[in-house]
């Protein structure tokens, strides 16, 4: 939950969002359950900035512009 949480918070802090409209970007597009939760013993080991750019990334394959 703490790695959610602090994925969330990143993101806002890039995307220049609240947490809550990045949780529901997330949660809407199944990043948050699929990519987020479901491959956490690998982004867990990953620095902040990584998993920011990567996740970015991802969003905006599944069409979110951010």
């Amino acid at each position: 939950m703490s790695f959610s949480i602090f994925v969330l918070y990143s993101l806002a802090d890039k995307w220049k969002m609240t947490p809550t409209e990045v949780y529901k970007i997330l949660n809407k597009t199944g990043i948050l359950d699929d990519y987020v939760i479901g491959c956490y013993d690998v982004l867990h080991t990953q620095g902040k900035e990584y998993l920011v750019e990567d996740i970015t990334e991802f969003a905006r394959e599944k069409g979110v512009n951010v």
